[in-house]
């Protein structure tokens, strides 16, 4: 069984740091493969700003060459707009594959905010991987405070496929400063060059629209 690591986002856009904390993840926990999912609108970001989704997926693709990380859509086609709904469908089409959700630690500051966030924490272990500035708001958080009875020594990340879920591993990672923010503020303009690409789906073999 393939042992797969999947990274949720907009990826607007992808970058150097989506790709340093993937091969990090992929080294602690023995991974095949990290997939990011990107996501067709993420329900807690604002549509503004946002680029097309062919946009996003052919420069994630293009961030991610020549590395065990596979970007994909599979999210437009399988017409889902939550994670929990993604997962449980995911782990159904893949039923051969082994998955553990990768999120920085920014989202766990916010994951009491996700649809369901229970129901994530026992489909799948968890790994969260430290981010700047978000460590100490993640773990006062009202999600890790249920989560915290979980919590697995990172000494035993690699393990994680024998973990019943509910089961939550923190991984320490030296400080990465990129965003997507901040290089949107630096190249608001980067989506162009992407635009009227034909890129098709890695997983589902889709052309992406």
């Amino acid at each position: 069984m393939a042992r797969i690591g999947l990274l949720g986002g907009s990826f607007n856009p992808a970058h150097g740091g989506h790709r340093a904390i993937s091969l990090f993840a992929a080294k602690a926990l023995r991974l095949d493969e990290v997939w990011w999912l990107v996501s067709p609108g993420n329900p807690l970001k604002p549509r503004a700003g946002m680029a097309s989704l062919p946009a996003r997926l052919a420069h994630a693709r293009a961030t991610a060459r020549r590395a065990p990380i596979r970007p994909t859509a599979i999210e437009q086609a399988l017409g889902t707009r939550y994670t929990i709904d993604s997962l449980k469908v995911i782990r159904q089409r893949f039923p051969r594959n082994q998955f553990i959700w990768l999120m920085g630690a920014d989202n766990l500051a916010q994951f009491g905010q996700w649809k369901d966030w229970r129901g994530i924490a026992r489909q799948m272990p968890i790994a969260v991987i430290a981010r700047p500035g978000y460590d100490s708001v993640a773990r006062g958080s009202g999600a890790m405070a249920w989560l915290r009875r979980f919590v697995r020594p990172a000494r035993q990340s690699a393990d994680w496929t024998d973990w019943r879920p509910p089961a939550l591993v923190l991984l320490r990672f030296r400080p990465d400063p990129r965003s997507a923010t901040l290089l949107r503020q630096a190249k608001p303009l980067w989506h162009r060059e992407y635009e009227h690409a034909r890129v098709r789906d890695p997983l589902t073999r889709r052309l992406i629209v």
